[in-house]
Protein backbone atom coordinates (compact mmCIF):
# COMPACT_ATOMS: atom_id res chain seq x y z
CA UNK A 1 0.00 0.00 0.00
CA UNK A 2 0.53 3.66 0.40
CA UNK A 3 0.54 6.91 2.43
CA UNK A 4 -1.06 10.25 0.70
CA UNK A 5 -0.85 13.33 1.33
CA UNK A 6 -3.54 15.80 -0.31
CA UNK A 7 -3.15 19.78 -0.19
CA UNK A 8 -4.30 22.50 -2.63
CA UNK A 9 -7.93 22.90 -0.66
CA UNK A 10 -9.74 26.13 0.22
CA UNK A 11 -12.35 28.37 -0.28
CA UNK A 12 -13.09 29.87 -3.68
CA UNK A 13 -15.94 31.69 -5.65
CA UNK A 14 -17.92 30.43 -8.09
CA UNK A 15 -16.18 30.37 -11.27
CA UNK A 16 -13.03 29.81 -10.04
CA UNK A 17 -9.78 27.52 -10.00
CA UNK A 18 -8.28 25.29 -7.51
CA UNK A 19 -5.60 22.50 -7.94
CA UNK A 20 -5.58 19.51 -5.78
CA UNK A 21 -2.08 17.44 -4.80
CA UNK A 22 -1.76 14.23 -3.66
CA UNK A 23 1.62 13.58 -2.91
CA UNK A 24 2.34 9.49 -2.71
CA UNK A 25 4.99 7.74 0.06
CA UNK A 26 6.02 5.70 -2.89
CA UNK A 27 6.22 4.97 -6.78
CA UNK A 28 2.79 5.82 -7.67
CA UNK A 29 2.55 3.62 -10.49
CA UNK A 30 2.97 0.82 -7.85
CA UNK A 31 -0.91 1.47 -8.04
CA UNK A 32 -3.15 0.14 -10.71
CA UNK A 33 -5.66 3.04 -10.27
CA UNK A 34 -5.65 6.53 -8.59
CA UNK A 35 -8.30 8.83 -8.20
CA UNK A 36 -9.57 11.65 -6.57
CA UNK A 37 -13.30 10.99 -4.77
CA UNK A 38 -15.04 13.70 -2.87
CA UNK A 39 -18.06 13.34 -0.05
CA UNK A 40 -20.16 16.83 0.43
CA UNK A 41 -22.61 17.23 3.21
CA UNK A 42 -24.62 14.94 3.76
CA UNK A 43 -23.97 13.12 0.57
CA UNK A 44 -22.11 9.52 0.21
CA UNK A 45 -18.58 9.66 -1.32
CA UNK A 46 -18.30 9.54 -4.85
CA UNK A 47 -15.73 9.05 -7.66
CA UNK A 48 -14.55 12.44 -9.45
CA UNK A 49 -11.85 11.76 -11.68
CA UNK A 50 -9.32 8.62 -11.84
CA UNK A 51 -6.45 7.57 -13.63
CA UNK A 52 -4.74 4.37 -14.58
CA UNK A 53 -1.23 2.75 -14.39
CA UNK A 54 -1.35 3.30 -18.18
CA UNK A 55 -2.51 6.78 -18.14
CA UNK A 56 -6.44 5.95 -19.35
CA UNK A 57 -8.54 9.09 -17.46
CA UNK A 58 -12.14 8.88 -16.69
CA UNK A 59 -14.37 11.86 -15.21
CA UNK A 60 -17.81 11.88 -13.13
CA UNK A 61 -20.26 13.31 -15.69
CA UNK A 62 -20.62 16.10 -13.12
CA UNK A 63 -16.84 17.67 -14.05
CA UNK A 64 -16.47 16.27 -17.63
CA UNK A 65 -15.07 19.74 -19.44
CA UNK A 66 -14.23 21.23 -15.77
CA UNK A 67 -12.09 18.78 -14.06
CA UNK A 68 -8.59 17.30 -15.54
CA UNK A 69 -6.78 14.80 -13.52
CA UNK A 70 -2.90 14.40 -14.35
CA UNK A 71 0.38 12.95 -12.57
CA UNK A 72 3.90 13.37 -12.29
CA UNK A 73 5.40 10.23 -12.17
CA UNK A 74 9.04 11.66 -11.20
CA UNK A 75 7.70 13.70 -7.95
CA UNK A 76 4.95 10.68 -7.11
CA UNK A 77 2.10 13.08 -7.19
CA UNK A 78 -1.24 12.96 -8.86
CA UNK A 79 -3.46 16.48 -9.65
CA UNK A 80 -6.65 17.47 -10.11
CA UNK A 81 -6.96 20.91 -11.88
CA UNK A 82 -10.35 21.92 -11.00
CA UNK A 83 -12.03 24.81 -13.52
CA UNK A 84 -15.49 26.72 -13.50
CA UNK A 85 -16.23 25.37 -9.99
CA UNK A 86 -20.09 25.71 -8.53
CA UNK A 87 -21.32 25.47 -5.20
CA UNK A 88 -22.27 21.94 -5.81
CA UNK A 89 -18.50 21.02 -5.41
CA UNK A 90 -17.88 21.97 -2.22
CA UNK A 91 -16.91 18.39 -0.31
CA UNK A 92 -14.01 16.76 1.14
CA UNK A 93 -11.60 15.89 -1.66
CA UNK A 94 -10.00 12.33 -1.09
CA UNK A 95 -7.05 10.81 -2.76
CA UNK A 96 -7.29 7.21 -3.47
CA UNK A 97 -4.72 4.33 -4.90
CA UNK A 98 -5.99 0.72 -5.41
CA UNK A 99 -3.81 -2.83 -6.43
CA UNK A 100 -5.73 -5.87 -6.14
CA UNK A 101 -2.74 -7.18 -4.98
CA UNK A 102 -2.68 -4.94 -2.03
CA UNK A 103 -4.90 -5.85 1.30
CA UNK A 104 -6.65 -3.09 1.03
CA UNK A 105 -7.01 0.87 -0.39
CA UNK A 106 -5.00 3.23 0.56
CA UNK A 107 -6.59 6.73 1.18
CA UNK A 108 -5.65 10.22 2.42
CA UNK A 109 -6.78 12.22 4.87
CA UNK A 110 -9.02 14.56 2.62
CA UNK A 111 -9.06 18.23 1.77
CA UNK A 112 -11.74 20.52 1.93
CA UNK A 113 -12.83 22.78 -0.82
CA UNK A 114 -15.60 25.28 -0.38
CA UNK A 115 -17.05 27.07 -3.33
CA UNK A 116 -19.27 29.98 -1.91
CA UNK A 117 -19.51 33.73 -2.47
Amino acid sequence: QVQLVESGGGLVQPGGSLRLSCAASTNIRTAVTMGWYRQGPGKERELVAGITRGGSTNYADSVKGRFTISRDIAKNTVYLQMNSLKPEDTAVYYCNAKNPLWPGESWGRGTQVTVSS
